[in-house]
C-alpha cells in the first residue's frame, strides 16, 4: 500500500479543517496558505472530500469549507479510502476484487489478507481528533519497537 499525495494532502485538509473548526467556514486559500500548499491542487482535494460528504461548503464572501461532522467521528481509513479508492497492498485482494484464477491455491494469498486487515484495523481505530490532539501513543500504538510514543 502507498498512499498518494492526495490522500496525504486531503487528511492534511480535514486536520487544518477540524483544528480550525471555531472559525465557521474557513476558505481554501487559508488552508493553502496555512499548509503551504498547491491551491489548484487543493481544489481537486475539496471536490473529492466535499461530493463525498465529508464537508460542508458556503459559497460567498464568507464563504468556504468545514467539517460535516465532529473531528472524533472521522476515522483515516474513510478519508484514504475515499481519495485513494482502496487501502488493498495487492490488486487481488482490492474491495471491488480482482479476480484470480490462483486465489484457491495461492500460498501468500493469506498473508496478503491478513495485512490488508491488520491496515483496515488501524486505520479505522485513528480519527482526526487523534491527529489533532497528537495522541502519539494511539497513533504509534504497538505497531513501532523504536519510535518513541512519549
Amino acid at each position: 500500500m502507498m498512499v498518494s499525495t492526495t490522500g496525504r494532502y486531503a487528511l492534511t485538509v480535514m486536520a487544518d479543517l477540524a483544528r480550525n473548526a471555531g472559525e465557521g467556514f474557513v476558505s481554501l486559500a487559508d488552508i493553502a496558505e496555512r499548509e503551504q500548499l498547491s491551491m489548484k491542487y487543493l481544489e481537486s482535494i475539496i471536490s473529492v472530500l466535499n461530493k463525498g460528504g465529508m464537508l460542508e461548503s458556503l459559497r460567498g464572501k464568507n464563504g468556504g469549507y468545514k467539517l460535516a461532522r465532529k473531528p472524533a467521528e472521522y476515522t483515516v481509513n474513510e478519508i484514504l479510502l475515499l481519495t485513494e479508492g482502496t487501502l488493498a497492498p495487492v490488486n487481488c485482494i482490492m474491495q471491488d476484487g480482482v479476480e484470480c484464477e490462483k486465489a484457491a491455491t495461492c500460498s501468500t494469498l493469506p498473508l496478503w489478507a491478513g495485512l490488508d486487515g491488520v491496515i483496515e484495523n488501524y486505520l479505522s481505530n485513528i480519527t482526526l481528533e487523534d491527529i489533532i490532539t497528537g495522541n502519539r501513543k494511539k497513533m504509534l500504538g504497538d505497531y513501532c519497537n523504536k519510535c518513541e510514543t512519549e
